[in-house]
C-alpha cells in the first residue's frame, strides 16, 4: 500500500479573491497529484482530499468514513477546523450516521421532496418578485450581494417552517455572525436561530416546523429539534446566498441569449457550487482507498468543485449536493428558490442589467471549507 502524495506549499484552505472567471490553480494542482492527496489540514496535521469522482463517490458510501467530530484527530480545535459538536453532544443530520442518521433523514426527507416544494413554486417567486420590487423602487442602482442575497432565502425559509416573516431581519443578523472571529459569536448566533426556529413550533402553527415536530423521533428532545431547525435555516441561508449572486451575475450577463434556466442553474452550480468541499469526515479503522493507506482519525474530504470542473469527469450527475447518505435534503428547495429568481429577473426586470463588466465581478472566499461569494453585486433592475 502506498501513501498519498502530500503537497508541499498547497494550500485549498486559504483566503483568496478572484476573479468571477478565473481559473483555480490549486483545483488543478490537486487533480494532478492523484485521486487522493494529502496536504496541511488548518487545525494541524494532515488532511486527505479525494479529487477523482469515482473514489469520491466510493468514500460518501463508505460505513469506514463518518461524518461524528468524535474522530476528529485529537488536539483538534473545534474552532478551528469548523466542527460541530460530536453527535454524542448534539445529534444533527450532519453528525449522525448508520440506523440513527437514516431515521433522522427520514423525518426531514418527506417535508422536502420535489413534490412539496413544487406546490411553493408561486409562492417562492411571488417573495423574489417582492424583494427585488422594493429594491428597485427609487434606486438607480443596488448590491445585491449588500442584503438580497441572505434575506431571500431566509424569507423562503421562515416562510416555509410557518415562523413570521417579522423576524427575517433578526435572522439574517444572527446568520452574518456566524461567521465573526469574535468569542462566543457563533454560540450566540445558534442560540438566536434556535430561538427564531422555535416560533413555529407554535400550537397553532401550520408550517413544516411544527409538522417536523411530529415526525421525529419520540426521544428528541426540544432542544434537539430546534437546533435541527437552526440547521435547516442556517445551511438553507448559507448555500443559496452562495450560489444566488454568482446565478444573478451570469443570468444578467446571459442576456439576450437567454439560455434555458433549468440549464443555466445546473451549470451555474456545477462550476461554482456554493460548497467546494463536503464537511469533514474522519476514518473509524485504518482502511485503504485507491490503494493508499489511511491511519485512523484521518481526516478525509471530498474535493467537489474540483471534481465537478474536471474536463475529464464522465457524464452524469455532479457532486454539487453530495452523494449517499447525506445528499443534501434541501437540493430541491435551493434549485427552486435559484429559478425563481433567474425567471423573475428575466420576466419582471427585463431591462434589468450588471453596473460593471461581467469579468471585473470579484469572489471572495474566507478559507476553510466555506465557498466564494462575491464581493459586490452592483446592478440597475430598470436598465
Amino acid at each position: 500500500m502506498l501513501n498519498a502524495p502530500y503537497l508541499e506549499g498547497i494550500d485549498p484552505f486559504a483566503a483568496t479573491l478572484s476573479g468571477i472567471t478565473d481559473t483555480d490553480p490549486i483545483r488543478a494542482a490537486l487533480r494532478a497529484a492523484g485521486p487522493i492527496v494529502q496536504v496541511d489540514a488548518p487545525a494541524g496535521g494532515r488532511a486527505w482530499i479525494v479529487t477523482d469522482h469515482a473514489l469520491a463517490r466510493e468514500v460518501l458510501l463508505d460505513p469506514r468514513i463518518t461524518k461524528d467530530p468524535l474522530f476528529a484527530p485529537p488536539g483538534w480545535d473545534r474552532h478551528t477546523a469548523g466542527l460541530e459538536p460530536t453527535a454524542a453532544e448534539q445529534p444533527s443530520l450532519t453528525t449522525l450516521d448508520g440506523p440513527e442518521h437514516a431515521e433522522l433523514r427520514h423525518a426531514h426527507t418527506p417535508l422536502l421532496t420535489i413534490q412539496r416544494t413544487g406546490r411553493r413554486f408561486d409562492r417562492i417567486h411571488a417573495i423574489a418578485r417582492t424583494l427585488l420590487t422594493d429594491l428597485a423602487t427609487d434606486r438607480t442602482e443596488v448590491d445585491l450581494m449588500a442584503d438580497f442575497t441572505t434575506r431571500y432565502p431566509l424569507t423562503v425559509l421562515l416562510d416555509l417552517l410557518g415562523i413570521p416573516l417579522a423576524y427575517v431581519g433578526q435572522a439574517a443578523d444572527a446568520c452574518r455572525q456566524m461567521h465573526s472571529d469574535q468569542p462566543g459569536a457563533q454560540g450566540g448566533a445558534i442560540t438566536e436561530l434556535a430561538r427564531i426556529a422555535a416560533l413555529g413550533l407554535g400550537d397553532n402553527s401550520q408550517g413544516l416546523a411544527a409538522e417536523l415536530r411530529a415526525r421525529v423521533p419520540a426521544h428528541t428532545t426540544r432542544e434537539q429539534l430546534q437546533y435541527h431547525l437552526f440547521a435547516l435555516i442556517f445551511a438553507g441561508q448559507l448555500t443559496t446566498d452562495a450560489a444566488l449572486g454568482t446565478l444573478i451575475a451570469h443570468t444578467l450577463a446571459d442576456h439576450p441569449h437567454q439560455r434555458d434556466t433549468d440549464e443555466l442553474v445546473r451549470e451555474t452550480l456545477r462550476q461554482h457550487p456554493p460548497a467546494p468541499f463536503t464537511l469533514w469526515r474522519f476514518t473509524t479503522a485504518d482502511i485503504e482507498l485507491a490503494g493508499t493507506r489511511l491511519p485512523s482519525r484521518a481526516p478525509v474530504l471530498v474535493d467537489i468543485q474540483g471534481i465537478n470542473t474536471d474536463p475529464a469527469r464522465p457524464p452524469g450527475p455532479d457532486l454539487t449536493f453530495g452523494a449517499g447518505p447525506h445528499f443534501c435534503i434541501g437540493a430541491q428547495l435551493a434549485q427552486l428558490e435559484l429559478r425563481a429568481v433567474a425567471t423573475v429577473l428575466r420576466t419582471d426586470f427585463p431591462q434589468a442589467r450588471l453596473t460593471i463588466p461581467f469579468a471585473e465581478l470579484q469572489q471572495a472566499a474566507t478559507g476553510g471549507l466555506q465557498g466564494s461569494r462575491l464581493t459586490t453585486l452592483p446592478v440597475t433592475l430598470h436598465g
